[in-house]
């Protein structure tokens, strides 16, 4: 892999969206007022040339940059077919441009979510869900036991792990799972404190870091998440909606502890909350 920057390729993004804003403008135009007279629709070149830039770099190897180009692909199909049927003289139906406006709201909104990404020193965000990624989660979690050492103010670790999620990606797709990740993840990002921290550790597991917590604390913040997730109706097109629940393991720091360890003992939990039936909080018990 090469080791070039992916600065070049993020600060790119920003003319992919003033040309996709310029462009829809355009498909309006040519789609409703030029029924019949044949006018070409322009084509968007920067986002195909920021592609090519991202190639072969570490950029390559994010998936929301898949999902990304196939949401253009299939935004801009879309886009030529409503054009076609507008010079044979057809004015798009509901259902036609509503598609378009769909994948165009899609696209534009997983384009400023990654663009406000590589905004952040380091690239250490997720693209797709906007959380931290594993960059730097050693880190903050030796800090945390550092500090629990020093002043006696304890800590706690959850685990949260989708339930059933690879049935919602076998029966609705991976953009209807992407969508499900990114309501959980903006639950998480609404749910927990402003000093707490969250971490997508890759698939549909999220570390929840809530400092300054005793496991009742953590407990409160961790079950008002899995409430709030319980409630949420996830948009996947086509007029459908799905709802999902969320398992979590809770653990406590302990003076002694590892920061390996407690992350285990919180897995431990979690595995017993999935075992339990889903959809709960469970508890670690701390070693004898």
């Amino acid at each position: 892999m090469n080791e070039s920057s992916p600065l070049p390729s993020a600060a790119g993004l920003a003319g992919v969206v003033d040309e996709h804003l310029r462009w829809i403008g355009q498909w309006h135009r040519a789609a409703f007022f030029s029924l019949g007279d044949g006018a070409p629709l322009p084509t968007p070149v920067a986002f195909p040339a920021w592609v090519r830039g991202a190639s072969g770099s570490e950029l390559a190897d994010q998936p929301a940059i898949d999902r990304l180009i196939s949401l253009h692909d299939q935004m801009h199909r879309m886009a030529r077919l409503v054009h076609m049927r507008a010079v044979e003289g057809q004015p798009p139906s509901l259902q036609s441009y509503e598609a378009v406006i769909e994948k165009f709201d899609e696209f534009m909104l997983l384009l400023r979510r990654i663009e406000r990404a590589f905004s952040v020193a380091g690239s250490g965000i997720d693209p797709l869900t906007g959380l931290r990624n594993r960059t730097g989660l050693r880190e903050e979690m030796e800090r945390e036991v550092n500090r629990y050492r020093r002043t006696g103010r304890p800590f706690c670790v959850a685990l949260c792990d989708l339930d059933k999620f690879k049935s919602v990606n076998d029966t609705y797709g991976h953009e209807a799972g992407d969508r499900v990740l990114m309501a959980a993840a903006g639950a998480v990002n609404q749910g927990i404190r402003s000093f707490d921290e969250a971490f997508r550790l890759g698939g549909e597991e999220i570390l929840i870091l809530l400092k300054d917590a005793t496991i009742m604390d953590g407990y409160a913040v961790v079950e008002r998440l899995r409430q709030d997730m319980e409630t949420l109706s996830v948009a996947i097109g086509g007029g459908r909606a799905i709802r999902f629940t969320a398992s979590f393991g809770l653990a406590e720091a302990r003076p002694d502890c590892d920061p390996e360890d407690l992350v285990a003992e919180a897995d431990a939990a979690l595995y017993t909350a999935k075992r339990q039936g889903r959809n709960q909080v469970v508890r670690a018990t701390p070693p004898v």
